[in-house]
């Protein structure tokens, strides 16, 4: 009787360890099936924000078709850890518009800065953003080599397009104000930046001639007012002596 106790309180004791291991398995297994769900969601609404972003920005049409695999590939995840019919929806319209997308060329024509300051602000970190996003999709093997590079070349030539043509708006508006001093520290900081590029294209040539002859106009400038006020120093110390040497009146 005592041996039949000691056996089932044995057995009691490995059932509940064992219904315990599997609870921790399984709330194990919750915890990641949601950190995965999440992280999925994050790469989602990352994506599609710079997606939504890339809207006026000379892109091409392979570098949209990268970052919409992207989603996709996210969507399939989340598909097969929680499948609802909103995903399957989205999956099924990602699909679709990843099959109709061309992977057209962009022309370096279209590059137009936006007027707005925040708006140039967000146009930047996109672009940076585009390069962290297609050098990851990179290291996991779902871009080629050969598409990576290219697409890389693209951005980083946008990356100082912008940069260049948002002190070169700077400059402007500096130099129109006679802050020759301020226009002249932009357009040395643009000039520096087409420079220092290794392959120069008909964009950094035309942009350094035309920076080189803006601060051939700023040194002019300055040469003349610096030419002025010696003028007016002078002037004004002859005045002095003059007053000082002049005869003195009788009363």
């Amino acid at each position: 009787m005592y041996m039949i106790i000691i056996i089932l309180i044995v057995v009691l004791l490995i059932a509940a360890i064992f219904i315990n291991a599997m609870q921790q398995h399984r709330a194990k297994a919750d915890s990641e099936r949601r950190a995965e769900l999440a992280k999925q969601r994050a790469v989602i609404d990352e994506t599609e924000s710079v997606i939504l972003a890339c809207a006026n920005m000379p892109i091409s049409g392979r570098m949209l078709q990268i970052l919409e695999n992207r989603v996709l590939s996210a969507l399939k995840t989340v598909n097969e850890h929680a499948s609802t019919p909103e995903t399957k929806q989205k999956l099924a319209n990602t699909e679709q518009k990843i099959a109709t997308q061309t992977s057209s060329a962009v022309s370096a024509n279209e590059f137009v800065l936006p007027d707005n300051d925040k708006l140039i602000i967000q146009y930047i970190q996109a672009v940076k953003k585009l390069r962290i996003l297609l050098r990851s999709e990179h290291s996991k093997g779902k871009v080629e080599s050969k598409v990576f590079f290219d697409e890389d070349k693209l951005l980083e030539r946008l990356q100082i397009k912008v940069n260049v043509e948002t002190l070169i708006k700077r400059g402007r508006a500096a130099q129109q104000s006679n802050m020759l001093g301020s226009a002249r520290q932009y357009y040395e900081k643009a000039k520096k930046a087409l420079e220092n590029q290794n392959q120069q294209d008909e964009y950094t040539q035309t942009r350094l001639v035309t920076l080189q002859e803006w601060l051939s106009e700023i040194q002019n400038n300055l040469k003349n007012v610096n030419a002025q006020d010696r003028a007016k120093k002078q002037e004004e110390e002859r005045d002095e002596l003059d007053e000082l040497f002049a005869p003195k009146k009788k009363w």
